[in-house]
């Protein structure tokens, strides 16, 4: 093959003129001379020598689409091996065709491709899916059937949709074959999922049960449950007869066939029973044709002709229309002054006299014009919708999902381009906006292997006899979380047992074993720790491993069983009461909204009183001093001073419970500071840290380092490496001035177990992040899925907090809290208080006010002489003058006003 293809090659890559040779025809031809090569003794070969000779006929005896000219079709019987596959199309290229239909197999197009795209005639497959061959590299090359790149594109999303990670691949070593695998392998990258082990299969039908039973021993060693078969029909139910042998179709496998399986079940239904027994439960893929009247009447035409043998199949359907797609398009190429006429190639003729006969070619003048009237096409047949995208690809690809079930096939589904997975067929879905969430992505309940109803886990441990290599910190601090056994190669801790104990809730065994790492006289580094999982030596991390960006971003975590975060420790200092210890009590803000509200309620009070009460009365420097002791004195209940009036009664009464509150928390607080002994540190969190010239401690391997220094910018020359509890408190205790730290930065689960020996140092601030700790596992491995379940489970029971307790719980420190919290009362617990007093002042006004202004008397008359300002001045020195006055003299004096109100209007008038 690659002797004769290189030969050929060569010759037409030499250079390519045009001599004055030409068999020019009429513009409308009586005859048109088509082609047609595939393989007639196979199932796609048999239903399309039947097909394309319907359309020829239903073509023919149409008027109107060629306007009498007729279509001529010679078929070729052409062998799908390589070599002679290429040797017979070569042979059959020497007959001048406008047009050829074929070639069948993906093996044989490209280089019929190469000899199509020299001599300018366009090649029409109803077969060939291979995807690389939509590439410019074959202009001539177009595709009527479905791409092979939208099928990888449903089995990606089938298993995208029952959450499965990994697959194995089994196909046909061909071009074919390698490229189908390498298209679903890129769609599984895009939903990050993968092909775990890939392994092909020689083409021809000789392959023996011996070598297929050698690739499938090997499959089952594997890790994964989920096969993909891309193969032909012989070897395909090969394959499925071994797997039944091995026990490879029960329980736990799921097998998706290409739909070369779906091809043989419409094809030869209904097959022996024995055949049948051993695809029980596999998925298929069928190219979707949609229902029409026109597809019906052709199966029932189909049927009088052939008699239900062959039976009709997609791809008879794909080339009864291939034929009138090429009629429509010989119309419009005609339509716009085509000529069939062909040139002989000088290249060609130098290579006259070899077996190939190879002179007898010539060049389709007006093949470009052609071409693109195949491209511009726009109908519908049989198929649904005939029209090409810029890939050359047909529009709105759909595929049907098919459940072998028992004797036949059950149809659980559709997937297309342009909605993904559903249970309603995409002509539904066409009428309505694309959705492709994941809640949109429907199928019906499938019956898997071995009869089951449950969706395959699709993974399992390898039966290969290797054990998960888990990899543990060897720590030589805070033992109690993980510690290596003396002597042994097992380890104990509480990270271990939380890990053994989710293990134990697996619903299958897990093989593993420990393997330590760190040199046991430091703490490891926990990144490179982890990052031995990319490299293959470990395949899961357990400890303590915190959860964080970077690790993440390179390993799966399972759920944290335990909450985790950086805290800072400090040495405590007995804090001494100063002189201004009495205004430690309350906050600065709380302070002045105090004493705000004395001066305003003490001013409330004195405008309700002031018209009917004797001692809110006198001259102004009075008043005020009325005013600022009334207010202040209320903080004592030392008030003389009695309320006449309901409204400031009520006012009082809201603020003399006010008082009572904030009295008893000053008292309470105040004393706290005065008599009982307070620890503190100069630090109050991670912003005063670090904004001194202090050093800082860490725990040795611990990721602190890097956050302190990369996400807070402090310098790493005050880092300090500390390897143990012992080396903490020592650093503690010698301070920064000799040789030690101001503070110490880690996770608090160490800070917990460490204040619980070491009770004079204590947490100063808040948490300043938030994580946890979990076990890793490479990214995607679904054993950190179910890991994290069992961990749930164990928090859910109660298991989870029994470790904790027996391995955490020791503490010689008295229970007092940990962490040192500010001693200051805030507004933030007062607030509804004030709101309170607040309200009540503000209502009493207003009722007040509404009352002076009843009490108003009404403007006279005459009044609007003087203009309307005047009137508004004068009203307002009256409400002004009334709230002044004594509320007795007031009323006298609203009578004499009437009295000379009465005068003016007589004199007035």
């Amino acid at each position: 093959m690659n002797v004769a293809g290189f030969i050929f090659l060569l010759s037409l890559h030499l250079g390519v003129f045009q001599i004055g040779y030409g068999r020019n025809a009429p513009t409308r031809p009586a005859v048109v001379n088509i082609g047609a090569m595939f393989n007639f003794d196979s199932i796609i070969g048999r239903v399309a020598k039947i097909a394309i000779d319907e359309a020829l006929k239903d073509v023919n005896s149409n008027s109107s689409i060629l306007k009498g000219t007729k279509l001529s079709v010679t078929l070729q019987d052409t062998n799908c091996n390589g070599f002679l596959g290429m040797v017979e199309a070569l042979r059959y290229m020497a007959t001048d065709v406008v047009a050829i239909i074929g070639p069948q197999c993906s093996v044989v197009a490209p280089i019929i491709s190469h000899v199509a795209s020299e001599l300018r005639v366009p090649l029409l497959s109803f077969a060939a899916t291979d995807p690389t061959l939509s590439s410019l590299q074959f202009p001539f090359f177009v595709r009527t059937a479905q791409n092979d790149l939208y099928q990888m594109t449903a089995v990606a999303d089938i298993i995208d949709h029952y959450g499965w990670k990994e697959v194995i691949a089994i196909f046909i070593d061909d071009d074919w074959g390698r490229n189908g695998v390498s298209a679903l392998n890129d769609k599984l990258a895009e939903r990050r999922c993968k092909i775990s082990y890939k392994v092909g299969i020689q083409p021809d039908s000789s392959v023996t049960q011996g070598a297929i039973m050698d690739v499938l021993v090997k499959v089952a060693l594997m890790q994964s449950r989920i096969l993909v078969l891309h193969l032909n029909r012989r070897v395909g139910f090969k394959v499925f007869s071994v797997a039944n042998h091995l026990g490879m179709m029960g329980n736990g496998y799921v097998w998706i066939a290409t739909d070369w399986l779906s091809l043989v079940l419409d094809s030869e239904s209904p097959l022996p029973s024995e055949t049948m027994d051993k695809i029980q439960g596999v998925l298929t893929l069928r190219q979707h044709t949609p229902d029409s009247d026109g597809k019906r009447a052709f199966f029932a035409r189909w049927n009088r002709i052939t008699g239900g043998s062959p039976q009709l199949n997609a791809y008879g359907l794909y080339a009864y229309d291939t034929v009138w797609l090429l009629a429509h398009s010989l119309d419009a190429f005609f339509n716009q002054g085509g000529v069939i006429s062909f040139s002989n190639d000088s290249r060609i003729s130098s290579v006259a006299g070899s077996a190939l006969h190879l002179e007898a070619m010539s060049i389709f003048d007006d093949g470009v014009l052609l071409l693109k009237n195949i491209l511009l096409s726009d109908f519908v047949g049989l198929t649904g919708p005939l029209k090409f995208n810029s890939d050359r690809s047909l529009i709105l690809p759909a595929y049907d999902i098919i459940n072998v079930l028992g004797t036949g096939i059950r149809q659980i589904g559709y997937w297309s381009n342009y909605s993904g997975l559903s249970t309603v067929s995409p002509e539904t879905l066409y009428t309505r906006p694309p959705n492709r969430s994941s809640a949109n992505q429907k199928l019906y309940s499938v019956i898997w292997p071995g009869e089951t109803l449950s969706k395959p886990r699709g993974w399992v441990f390898p039966n290969n006899g290797k054990l998960l290599r888990i990899g543990v910190p060897n720590r030589v601090s805070y033992k109690e979380f993980v510690s290596q056994v003396r002597g042994t190669d097992m380890f104990k801790g509480f990270c271990i047992d939380v890990f053994t104990a989710a293990v134990n809730l697996l619903p299958y065994a897990v093989p593993y074993k420990f393997i330590s790492f760190g040199d046991g006289r430091k703490n490891p580094s926990y990144t490179e720790l982890v990052n031995k999982i990319t490299t293959g030596e470990f395949d899961a991390v357990v400890g303590d491993i915190a959860i964080v960006t970077n690790r993440t971003r390179i390993v799966d975590f399972t759920q944290p069983y335990v909450s985790s975060g950086l805290v800072i420790v400090a040495r405590l200092e007995k804090e001494r009461s100063g002189a201004w210890a009495f205004l430690q009590p309350f906050s600065r803000r709380m302070w002045i909204v105090t004493g705000s509200f004395f001066l305003i309620v003490g001013i409330v009070v004195w405008i309700l009183e002031h018209r009917i009460n004797d001692e809110f009365r006198g001259p102004p420097k009075q008043q005020v001093i009325t005013i600022l002791w009334f207010s202040f004195s209320t903080m004592f209940f030392a008030h003389r001073e009695n309320t006449m009036s309901t409204l400031g009664r009520l006012v009082l009464l809201v603020w003399l419970f006010v008082v009572l509150i904030i009295n008893s928390s000053y008292t309470a607080s105040l004393t706290s500071i005065l008599t009982v002994e307070h620890l503190s540190s100069s630090i109050k969190g991670i912003q005063s840290l670090a904004a001194t010239n202090e050093p800082i401690g860490y725990q040795e391997g611990s990721f602190a380092e890097r956050y302190l220094s990369e996400e807070l910018n402090i310098s790493r020359s005050r880092l300090v490496s500390l390897g143990s509890p012992e080396a903490y408190a020592l650093a503690l205790k010698r301070g920064p001035g000799n040789g030690g730290v101001a503070a110490v930065v880690d996770e608090r689960p160490y800070v917990e177990l460490f204040l619980s020996s070491q009770c004079s140092f204590k947490i100063v601030g808040q948490e300043f992040t938030k994580s946890g700790w979990g076990f890793a596992f490479p990214r995607d491995s679904p054993l950190a899925i179910d890991m994290s379940t069992a961990i749930l489970a164990l928090a859910e029971n109660g298991d989870l907090q029994r470790i904790h307790d027996k391995w955490l719980m020791q503490s010689t420190c008295s229970l007092e809290s940990t962490e040192i919290e500010t001693n200051q009362l805030n507004l933030s617990s007062f607030w509804g208080l004030f709101l309170i007093c607040g309200v009540a002042c503000i209502i009493a006004l207003f009722i007040y006010f509404l009352q002076i202004l009843q009490q108003l008397p009404p403007a006279p008359e005459s009044a609007s002489i003087t203009g309307q300002d005047s009137s508004h001045s004068r009203r307002l020195r009256r409400f002004l003058s009334l709230m002044d006055e004594k509320e007795e003299q007031s009323r006298s004096g609203q009578k004499r006003r009437k009295v000379d109100n009465e005068r003016d209007d007589e004199f007035g008038s």
